[in-house]
């Protein structure tokens, strides 16, 4: 388990199209690039990172959001689908701080403890992503592909500040295991229907 990429963005401007609409300016952070020097940590977040939208991203339990890189290919997949082209996807490409390998939602438990470089992080949530997703993936249905496929990846509180790199090592350490991050995903929407689009 490691960090494939750290990605940090500031607040930027998505332009959204609805029919019939002259396009609008929405303010984002979502264009999260990567950085080749090590990263302080905060306890709000990665310096050099923003959040357009407090109450969906960002604050002390969605300081930091890590995704699992073994989902790129799934989600180049859905993009020739919808698109009929090959796009390639870069890490920070869905928005997330930390490009992660090895470490998937039916594997993380809420309440995990993750030591990266010097920080140490909780596990609190999956991801509920909004409309911007739909925008930033170029298809409509991304943000509910995301929903029923559970490829959700999840929010991180920082429980001890410090100093992370990419290709740092991840180590685990076990939470009360109750609930991994796929279960609590799969509870929120057991009969809950998503208006994604």
């Amino acid at each position: 388990m490691k960090i494939i990429s750290i990605n940090v963005a500031t607040v930027g401007n998505l332009f959204v199209t609805e029919a019939g609409e002259a396009p609008r300016r929405v303010p984002t952070a979502f264009d999260k690039k990567p950085v080749a020097a090590a990263v302080r940590v905060t306890r709000l977040g990665l310096t050099g990172d923003e959040q357009a939208d407090l109450a969906a991203n960002g604050g002390i339990n969605k300081a930091v959001y890590a995704y699992p890189s073994e989902h790129y290919a799934f989600w180049s997949a859905q993009r020739l689908a919808a698109l009929k082209r090959d796009m390639p996807l870069s890490p920070g490409a869905m928005g997330e701080n930390l490009t992660i390998s090895g470490l998937l939602e039916d594997a993380v438990w809420v309440g995990d403890q993750l030591q990266i470089g010097d920080a140490l992080f909780e596990v609190t949530e999956p991801r509920v992503p909004c409309f911007k997703f739909n925008v930033r993936m170029g298809f409509s249905h991304a943000s509910k592909a995301m929903m029923q496929s559970g490829a959700t990846g999840f929010f991180l509180r920082v429980l001890k500040t410090g100093m992370i790199s990419a290709g740092d090592a991840i180590s685990l350490r076990a939470g009360p295991r109750l609930q991994t991050i796929r279960q609590l995903h799969e509870q929120r929407c057991n009969g809950t229907q998503f208006d994604l689009f």
